[in-house]
């Protein structure tokens, strides 16, 4: 009885080590996500950078990502191959291409081209590292996954208040942030694997398909794809947001600057918690109830946050924090979906199909938005995102109303 006590107690204990270990790496790799596009203020302004070249910042990561998931899906490489070496190969590659725009005139379309293949990169560090989390789960996917994302969004965030203390200084992000995946590269070889880890005996074709013909998972993967509207284009723009705003205020620029850069940095780092206690509610409350919840709230914000425009900053900030937190509260639990209602061998793939597409329709959105801030301006311009969480409570209601559902959650759906 003491000795099998001693085995829980040492199982616990290596479970949460890893975890710990593997927050800490997605949080320094995904530094990389928008190291680029926190210096996009800065290089519009002494390089008069376009807006189209602006969004190509961002959209070439996701481009980038889209063809690394697509690949790794195809293949079967998240499920074939050792996930901590396939994450350290990836955060490696990934670095030095980050830190090769160093080396580059910023208007240069070489340097979309090292964005386009850090994006490649990312497909063996998030959906990677989800799949790891997985593998300690144990009626809390919802709070390991949460906790995943949330280092994303805090790695995400990250540059923003590297861009902020660095002042004008744009190298210093993208220097910081490659050291940063480098460090996580090495760290990750001291992850231990959970006891449901598992790999693919063999490629299957078919599980491409399987992710929209099962319905329960069709539904999830839908409900995601309206989080994954919303989502990147938030990201992608707030900052750009905040600097035309404070500026509407008449601060001088670096003020504006500075704010401007700290504020982004809050509202996206505010998304951990919210990724924190979402995974914590949906495990005891149910996935459904908390996605449908979290993109009604995310949804609204972005209707109503243009309105605030040039107006009180504290409450323009205020406003946009609760959007930070709801916008990706929900994002882990769409993964957590997948990854109860998968095959345990096969998760890495459902997972990188899931979201390869996911990314793939934030081109559009990240896209859109310079183009419709021109014909409608910034008071307007973050309500088209609104359509995709809207769309995918939808989507979730109906799989609360699945009989497969009771998979979810332990039952709570």
């Amino acid at each position: 009885m003491f000795e099998q006590r001693m085995a829980t107690s040492n199982m616990m204990t290596s479970k949460w080590t890893a975890i710990a270990v593997l927050v800490t790496c997605e949080v320094l790799a995904l530094t990389l996500w928008f190291s680029a596009t926190a210096v996009v203020p800065v290089l519009k302004e002494e390089y008069q950078l376009a807006s189209w070249q602006a969004s190509l910042f961002s959209s070439s990561v996701a481009i980038g990502f889209v063809m690394g998931t697509v690949t790794s899906a195809l293949l079967g490489l998240a499920d074939r191959i050792d996930p901590r070496r396939f994450f350290s190969i990836a955060a490696f590659v990934a670095a030095g291409c980050n830190g090769a725009i160093l080396m580059l005139e910023p208007t240069s379309w070489l340097v979309i081209i090292c964005r386009l293949a850090t994006g490649i990169c990312m497909a063996g560090l998030y959906p990677v590292g989800m799949k790891i989390a997985a593998s300690w789960a144990e009626k809390d996917t919802g709070l390991l996954i949460g906790l995943l994302v949330g280092a994303l969004t805090l790695g995400s965030a990250s540059p923003h208040l590297f861009n902020a203390l660095g002042g004008i200084d744009w190298q210093l992000t993208i220097q910081l942030s490659s050291i940063c995946a480098l460090i996580a590269g090495g760290l990750i070889h001291f992850v231990v694997l959970g006891p449901q880890h598992s790999l693919a005996a063999s490629f299957n074709g078919s599980l491409v398909l399987q992710a929209w013909r099962h319905k329960p998972l069709r539904l999830a993967n839908l409900g995601y794809f309206g989080h994954m509207w919303e989502l990147y284009a938030m990201w992608a723009w707030i900052g750009v947001f905040f600097h035309a705003s404070f500026a509407q205020l008449g601060w001088i620029e670096t003020t504006a600057s500075f704010y401007a850069n700290l504020a982004t940095f809050l509202v996206i780092a505010a998304g951990a918690a919210g990724c924190l206690f979402g995974g914590l509610f949906a495990d005891k409350l149910g996935r459904t109830t908390l996605t449908m919840l979290a993109m009604a709230i995310s949804g609204s914000c972005a209707l109503v946050v243009g309105f605030l425009f040039g107006s009180n900053p504290w409450l323009l900030t205020f406003i946009c924090i609760i959007w930070g937190i709801t916008i990706v509260a929900d994002s882990a639990q769409f993964s957590s979906c997948v990854v109860e209602l998968s095959e345990p061998a096969y998760r890495g793939t459902m997972l990188t199909i899931q979201t390869s597409i996911g990314f793939l329709l934030t081109l559009v959105t990240i896209h859109l938005i310079p183009i419709w801030v021109e014909q409608v301006g910034w008071e307007y311009a973050f309500g088209l995102l609104a359509i995709g969480p809207f769309l995918g409570v939808v989507a979730m209601w109906r799989l609360r109303l699945h009989p497969e559902s009771v998979k979810l959650a332990n039952g709570k759906r």
